[in-house]
């Protein structure tokens, strides 16, 4: 996908969730969110270091090789800890005020398009804080970041209406968790189906020669977003009967979550 429609998604969706939280009452910055441990001002502050991890992109010198989305993914469960700090230390710094952590997502969102801005669209293979991957790739973990972030602060405050991210951003962060999924478990025996958005075939297995396969899993978008991302689990979503898998291959929990 070219960088720039990918860079359009993450921008919009940023737009959209840093103006739910410029209308969020301060009383719900001190509560707690769905992510053990941050109150809702931490998550708003998080917002910030999606953005400002753009900067820290550069273009690799010639000849350096590109790893893939998956591959980068599975780079965030090691320095789990590291993002966590680092988010906790942005909205210490504002003193976990409002306006300070607004200011703090605004600088660093100026200073991310600036740099995106500066370096141009092509697709080029980029340094990051971890590995290199190309540049419609790493702003693809930026679309996905808001999207996951956007669901995990409605569910934070259910008492107001969700941030409204656009279509295009969701789609496009189910549509890539998706890949990520059929690139980890390959293969053509199970169909998983994320409404509206995207559907894919993985995990080894019996050949099947036209149609569906045998075994399918049907999600919503939020609950293919929460696995995904490791908001839930596979046990608990099946046990509450909120996914709809059939067929004995119809099992993603080897799978996920995906981050």
């Amino acid at each position: 996908m070219e960088p720039a429609a990918v860079w359009a998604a993450y921008r919009n969706g940023h737009d959209a969730v840093r103006g739910w939280l410029a209308d969020l009452a301060p009383e719900h910055w001190t509560g707690p969110s769905v992510l053990p441990g941050w109150t809702v001002a931490d998550l708003a502050a998080h917002i910030a270091l999606v953005a400002d991890s753009v900067t820290a992109t550069a273009a690799a010198p010639r000849g350096v090789a590109a790893h893939s989305l998956g591959e980068y993914l599975t780079t965030y469960a090691p320095v789990a800890g590291e993002l966590s700090e680092r988010t906790l230390a942005i909205a210490r710094a504002a003193e976990y005020d409002k306006d300070g952590i607004l200011a703090a997502i605004d600088e660093r969102f100026a200073a991310a398009t600036h740099t995106v801005e500066e370096r141009g669209m092509d697709d080029a293979v980029l340094t990051t804080r971890r590995i290199p991957v190309r540049q419609a790739d790493y702003l693809l973990t930026r679309v996905i970041e808001i999207a996951i972030h956007a669901d995990d602060l409605a569910r934070s405050v259910p008492t107001v209406p969700a941030p409204a991210v656009p279509r295009d951003t969701i789609r496009l962060a189910v549509r890539t968790l998706l890949d990520v999924l059929a690139e980890r478990a390959p293969g053509r025996s199970v169909e998983v189906r994320v409404a509206p958005y995207a559907a894919v075939q993985c995990i080894e297995g019996p050949r099947h020669t036209r149609g569906t396969p045998p075994n399918t899993v049907d999600l919503t978008p939020p609950l293919w977003l929460r696995l995904a991302g490791g908001r839930t689990t596979w046990a608990d979503e099946v046990a509450a009967g909120a996914v709809l898998a059939s067929g004995q291959r119809a099992d993603l929990s080897a799978y996920l979550p995906l981050l």
